[in-house]
């Protein structure tokens, strides 16, 4: 029964079988590390956990098992999805706007311009240690998720540390790319499972079930995905985003000084300097595809470190897409 509750976590059975011998073992850790990379299933194995975590008769106390309202597995489930379960508390990167912290999800609906990735911010740190000072209302233990743990700078890293070593009856979940770019006393306190990129039989799999054949036709979707399905997806919404007329315009290098300047205008005015990092990433594997130009290459990677470094974005692209006339 466990483990039908991972039976949609695709490619990731070393995973899948760590988290289920946890659970009939009854040897759950204070702490999870789910490391790899973005959008091999690290999030879905997160809710999947929880939800085992969580079920009232699945887990045991004393002893003793434990029956609830929501013993449910369908009705926990949504509940898991929707956030809407009093032992759970998820936690992702936000930004900070007029002072307060929203979610990306949230910038999007306010159309924000975002000139930095979101982080893990100290504040949500300490919400997470109010979280877990009070009773459990439903279920044996309380489970924090953390996603993006690596965007998280010092001071939050250092609070989240002291929560680790005192967690009280509750499990963290942390999600990272890569345990490399946590702190190491954080790791060490943690299980690590780790998540592998999926070949491309599963890839096209996951895809396809999910609705998303279409995304097998685009060669640079794919090859940014790197076996990652929820990458592929990302990116494909990402692309969809981008006025067609200017990303058709943007894939031949500009015919004239005039062209070049203009496409720069555009891109400056039009997209957010976020999604001209992912523009310039889109591009190189477009021009690798199709030109294999060193020329444009390099004026791209550079574009992206200046762009990194907040230099204006439309200098940016000017100087990049002159570059271009060159070839």
């Amino acid at each position: 029964m466990v483990r039908e509750t991972f039976s949609d976590l695709l490619g990731q059975e070393t995973a899948v079988d760590l988290l289920c011998q946890a659970i009939a073992k009854q040897r759950i850790a204070p702490a999870y590390l789910f490391a790899g990379p973005a959008g091999t299933g690290r999030r879905l194995a997160a809710i999947r956990f929880a939800e085992c975590l969580l079920h009232p008769s699945w887990m045991e106390t004393d002893g003793k098992r434990l029956h609830g309202h929501n013993a449910d597995p369908q009705v926990l489930r949504r509940r898991i999805q929707d956030r809407n379960h009093p032992d759970l508390m998820w936690v992702e990167p936000t930004y900070l706007h007029k002072g307060k912290p929203i979610t990306a999800a949230e910038a999007v609906t306010l159309d924000l311009k975002r000139r930095s990735p979101p982080q893990i911010r100290l504040e949500q740190i300490r919400d997470i240690t109010r979280f877990l000072a009070r009773p459990t209302l439903e279920s044996s233990r309380a489970v924090v998720v953390v996603e993006g743990a690596e965007t998280m700078a010092e001071a939050p890293a250092n609070g989240l540390l002291k929560t680790l070593e005192e967690p009280g009856k509750a499990t963290l979940i942390l999600l990272a790319t890569d345990s490399a770019n946590l702190l190491p006393t954080i790791v060490s306190r943690c299980q690590t499972i780790p998540f592998r990129r999926l070949p491309s039989k599963t890839l096209a799999t996951i895809l396809t079930q999910a609705g998303h054949s279409a995304i097998l036709h685009q060669q640079s979707v794919l090859e940014m995905a790197q076996g990652s399905p929820g990458q592929a997806i990302a990116a494909w919404e990402q692309l969809q985003t981008l006025p067609a007329e200017l990303l058709s315009s943007l894939k031949t290098p500009p015919s004239s000084l005039i062209q070049a300047l203009n496409l720069a205008r555009r891109i400056s005015k039009e997209i957010d300097t976020e999604s001209q990092l992912w523009l310039v990433e889109y591009l190189q594997h477009h021009a690798w595809q199709t030109q294999r130009s060193p020329v444009i290459l390099a004026a791209l990677e550079k574009a992206r470190l200046h762009l990194r470094r907040f230099v204006q974005p439309r200098l940016v692209w000017e100087v990049t897409l002159m570059s271009f006339l060159e070839e």
